[in-house]
C-alpha cells in the first residue's frame, strides 16, 4: 500500500501578474501544473520545494509562506498528498538542467490559467492560485525540521 501514497510539494510563484507554470506530458496528453514533485526520503519539505522548482523551471526561488495541504486520488490509484507553498522568484539559472518530463516552463496570467482548466493536472492547481490570490497564506513557522 505505501507505493500508492505519494508526498509532493508545489510552489505558487507570481511575477508581473503572471504565474510560473510548467507544461508536462502525462498519459500522452499535455497538462499544466505548478512546479511540483515528490519529496525524497530523508529530504526536508522546504528543501524539496526549492529543489523541485529549480529542476522543473530553472528558477531559484525563496519560500515565503504555506498555502495548505491537499489530497488528490488519481485514476492510476495513487493518492497524492501535496504541500503547497508561496515563493518569490530570485533568478533564472540560465544553464539549469530541466527535468526531462517537463515540456516547458511558462509564465501565465490568471485568465490564461482559468481558460485552460480542462488541461490542468488536477483541480488543486487552480485552488492553490485562488488561495494565494485571497491571501490565505500561513507562516512557515508551522514547519519543524527534525532532519
Amino acid at each position: 500500500m505505501p507505493d500508492k501514497i505519494h508526498l509532493t510539494v508545489a510552489t505558487v510563484i507570481e511575477q508581473d501578474s503572471k504565474f510560473l507554470m510548467v507544461k508536462e506530458t502525462r498519459n500522452n496528453a499535455q497538462v499544466i501544473n505548478q512546479p511540483a514533485g515528490h519529496v525524497e526520503p530523508g529530504e526536508e519539505i522546504l528543501q524539496a520545494a526549492l529543489r523541485e522548482t529549480l529542476e522543473e523551471t530553472g528558477w531559484e526561488v525563496a519560500i515565503s509562506g504555506f498555502l495548505g495541504f491537499s489530497t488528490h486520488h488519481a485514476a492510476n490509484g495513487i493518492t497524492y498528498y501535496r504541500l503547497s507553498f508561496v515563493a518569490q522568484p530570485l533568478r533564472l539559472v540560465e544553464d539549469a538542467v530541466i527535468d526531462s518530463d517537463i515540456d516547458e516552463a511558462v509564465w501565465m496570467s490568471i485568465d490564461e490559467i482559468r481558460a485552460n482548466t480542462g488541461v490542468l493536472r488536477s483541480g488543486i492547481v487552480l485552488d492553490c492560485i485562488e488561495d494565494y490570490r485571497a491571501q490565505r497564506i500561513f507562516p512557515l513557522e508551522i514547519f519543524r525540521n527534525g532532519l
